[in-house]
């Protein structure tokens, strides 16, 4: 075991020394003992789904345990050689190279064992699942169900793995009532950037528990959660409502919030065009008899629409049917636009996967995704929408634009995430607006290069504007400079410095991020 050992640790020192040249001299797979780590050979690790920048690493990491990314990261922080970078990659859903490591290493998440356990508790007491990092939403869900179990706060799309969502805050329209994702795990098990194994909970370092949590791979990486679940419904009833009226479209939404007694889900989404019409019902399987005049191109007339969901558990003493009608009674939408339907509770988690396959048919699945996500305060949500409006077209646009308000009560302010600074005690409501566009390159007329930088400059004026004027926060953020980070992070900028240094000090993790450059160990310093 030991001869192994020295001889990984041996071939690891020849891998820095390849990374560090100038000349890249691996070119086929090394024999590095128990580390499955072979050089460059796809395209995989150097793109993502944005689909705008591809930075290839110099090698892929293919952990088959936290002992693999523990021996790398190391090896990596004692050493006085290496100026090598390592990100971890879930699923590869990010936008702006987030999970890439050019020239660096790049740790596919999707090679460890997808280990799944559950716990269910007794009376009073709370079930678990303990997943591993690289296991995907969807499988925790189908195996959950088999128990009757579900995880209380979800991500609209589920092919995302456990410890990519983590690192960001995961949300969806769950998160008003149970929180983001990040609100709802019990305990971790992460490798620092110093290659330490550690188990870590709100009782137990919990500072190194509350930093990765939300905190952008910068301070070490999730290979196990604890998640935490809850009784799973049968069915759900799924409700849409149109609106012509941004005002009475906001004010619905906010009084379906204050009702997490009667609704276990609440989102929303502005309707530019036919397109965007279309494209947000492909999941919604009833007849919506909705043809509203979208103006002209010098006059659009703009709608907006609200989702929400009633769990039906079946076996309990309620009319899901009846509560339904109690809500919508309070509710303004237009008059006769308001459509219900019943879907198997799978279903309704795994609706974007139709949205998906329907667009992967068509060739529009894999193209660029110049995407922005803002968290906007209640008092700024209109005047967000005015900006939006102002540097899109709405005739044209192709995506969908998700609005839809979330409860700060249930956010940790002690984890790494930001959001938006309070106004005070009263201010308990924020907004997230998803602006989910889609750019094809290949018609003759379609995005070309100078076309997508044009989108995200106009994404670039829309994110500085709203933060500027409006204290608005950038969510799965992207700043071009450290200036941008600094101010992003604000008062919380210190601490989450801090914690970077205490966790990763010569910075290997997250290079994608651009937030930390890194930092190579002093000759000497001790390996």
């Amino acid at each position: 075991m030991e001869v192994a050992m020295v001889s990984t640790r041996a071939s690891l020192l020849i891998l820095i020394l390849s990374l560090c040249s100038p000349y890249k001299f691996i070119q086929s797979p090394m024999d590095f003992g128990p580390l499955n780590l072979l050089p460059t050979t796809t395209t995989t690790a150097s793109s993502d789904f944005g689909r705008i920048l591809f930075h290839s690493p110099a090698a892929v990491l293919r952990p088959q345990s936290s002992g693999d990314i523990s021996m790398l990261l190391s090896f990596l922080s004692g050493s006085s050689l290496s100026k090598v970078t390592v990100a971890a990659r879930g699923a590869g859903h990010s936008i702006h190279g987030q999970a890439q490591a050019l020239d660096g290493i790049v740790v596919e998440m999707r090679s460890l064992p997808a280990e799944i356990e559950f716990h269910r508790g007794g009376e009073g007491q709370v079930s678990y699942a303990d997943v591993s990092g690289g296991v995907m939403w969807i499988e925790l869900l189908e195996q959950s169900l088999k128990l009757g179990l579900a995880p209380r706060s979800w991500t609209d799309y589920l092919y995302l793995t456990v410890g990519g969502t983590l690192s960001n805050a995961g949300i969806s329209g769950q998160t008003f009532k149970h929180g983001p994702q990040i609100s709802n795990v019990l305990q971790l098990e992460v490798v620092t950037g110093r290659g330490e194994i550690v188990k870590c909970s709100p009782s137990k370092d919990a500072d190194l528990f509350n930093a990765v949590l939300g905190g952008l791979g910068q301070f070490g990486i999730i290979t196990r959660a604890r998640i935490l679940l809850q009784e799973a419904p049968q069915k759900v009833t799924w409700v849409r409502a149109f609106y012509d009226d941004f005002s009475i479209f906001t004010r619905d939404q906010e009084l379906l919030v204050s009702i997490p007694d009667l609704v276990d889900y609440v989102e929303g989404f502005i309707v530019l065009n036919e397109q965007s019409l279309h494209s947000s019902s492909i999941a919604f399987p009833a007849s919506v008899d909705f043809n509203p005049d979208f103006g002209t191109k010098n006059s659009p007339k703009i709608y907006y629409c609200i989702e929400f969901a009633v769990h039906d558990y079946q076996h309990k003493n309620t009319n899901v049917h009846h509560v339904v009608e109690v809500i919508s009674r309070q509710m303004s939408h237009m008059v006769s636009q308001l459509y219900s339907v019943e879907v198997s509770y799978f279903d309704f988690l795994n609706r974007v996967r139709m949205e998906e396959m329907s667009l992967r048919s068509v060739g529009l699945w894999e193209v660029h995704h110049p995407w922005l996500n803002m968290f906007v305060p209640k008092a700024g949500v209109a005047d967000f929408r005015d900006l939006l409006m102002d540097n899109i077209s709405p005739d044209s646009f192709e995506g969908l634009i998700l609005i839809y308000p979330l409860l700060r009560d249930k956010w940790d302010t002690n984890t790494s995430v930001v959001i938006p600074d309070s106004s005070g005690p009263t201010d308990r409501v924020m907004y997230v607006v998803g602006i989910l566009r889609s750019a094809n390159p290949e018609p003759e007329d379609g995005c070309s290069h100078h076309c997508l930088q044009e989108l995200l400059r106009r994404h670039r004026r829309i994110a500085d504007t709203a933060g500027a004027r409006l204290g608005a926060k950038q969510y799965l953020g992207h700043h071009p400079t450290r200036a941008g980070w600094h101010q992003h992070f604000g008062r919380r900028w210190e601490r989450f410095a801090e914690r970077k240094a205490r966790f990763d000090p010569l910075r290997i993790l997250g290079p994608g991020q651009g937030i930390f450059p890194r930092t190579q160990l002093r000759m000497g310093a001790s390996m």
